[in-house]
């Protein structure tokens, strides 16, 4: 049993993309996979950008700071290829995309101190504005609640406790919700994250670019892989294949997220074939020398109907 965790830490892997001008969020709309232009001040938004094949490229807590400006919070690691790529679809769009990482600190806050400072524990993708400082609500770990603090860099960091790196990185995996890393870019369509049941794809806002295979992958029962949650016994490492026993030359997955468990060992999340997790012998990497997976429940249901 995980004990309680309480408090707040640097969050150093995440970087900030900003989009200003007036067609800024007409803009972001019509290339992610979540609807921008119904995005309320009092809400956040996970989505993915893909490449015109489906698969992501980076994935997004976005919010808005006002009417004419959007953050966009990723890894840090896929943060400049992904501007870059974006960037070259503006053209005629009123609107400016640039890195402003350096303007901003972002923050883990997990167990009481998310009530300490919004007030009250919201659901995920609720965003609570403190001031110039903006505190989005995720998807909660072990029953804590947990969200990302955003503040401009010059502001003090909240009077919380300290929380270590490495709980809030567990947090991370056992929420389930992934973060796309560079060893990932180009490899999973978003449902193969279970970014569908998490609130990171709407399918009912118009097109976007690889829009027509996420919609085939839901509703044509093309998808064979999903986001699982696994523990091993040795580290791991994002983007390691994983394989079935049987047959050592050809991956049924990959590893999306890692983290040190608490109570020993490592946790992950994986994306793997339905099919294979169905066996329920997994290894990472292929023959003798694998590192064995054991699956564990997902902290939320798979939606079934859209």
């Amino acid at each position: 049993m995980t004990p309680h965790f309480n408090g707040i830490t640097p969050l150093s892997h995440l970087g900030v993309i900003r989009a200003q001008g007036d067609d800024a969020v007409k803009f972001l709309h019509g290339q992610l996979s979540n609807d921008f232009a119904l995005l309320g001040m009092e809400q956040a938004r996970l989505a993915a950008f893909l490449s015109a094949q489906g698969r992501m490229q980076a994935s997004f807590i976005g919010f808005k700071r006002s009417a004419t400006e959007v953050l966009l919070v990723c890894s840090r690691d896929v943060l400049a290829a992904t501007l870059k790529r974006l960037s070259m679809f503006v053209l005629r769009a009123k609107a400016k995309l640039s890195d402003a990482s350096d303007e901003f600190a972002l923050y883990g806050i997990a167990g009481d101190s998310v009530a300490a400072l919004a007030g009250s524990v919201q659901a995920p993708w609720s965003k609570t504005d403190l001031r110039e400082s903006s505190l989005v609500h995720l998807y909660p770990a072990d029953g804590q609640a947990r969200a990302l603090l955003i503040t401009p860099a010059s502001a003090p960091a909240p009077a919380e406790p300290a929380l270590a790196a490495s709980l809030w990185a567990w947090s991370e995996v056992h929420s389930g919700v992934a973060t796309l890393s560079a060893p990932l870019v180009d490899k999973l369509v978003p449902q193969m994250l279970n970014y569908e049941s998490v609130g990171g794809v709407n399918f009912k806002k118009g097109c976007y670019p690889g829009q027509e295979v996420v919609a085939r992958s839901q509703f044509r029962g093309t998808l064979k892989r999903r986001a699982y949650l696994a523990h091993a016994t040795a580290e791991i490492a994002v983007g390691a294949e994983i394989f079935t026993p049987n047959d050592a030359e050809q991956p049924c997955g990959l590893v999306v997220q890692v983290a040190p468990a608490p109570a020993g060992g490592w946790e992950a999340i994986i994306s793997v074939q339905i099919a294979a997790a169905a066996q329920g012998a997994l290894q990472v990497g292929a023959g003798a020398q694998g590192v064995t997976l054991a699956l564990a429940s997902l902290p939320y249901a798979l939606l079934q109907e859209v």
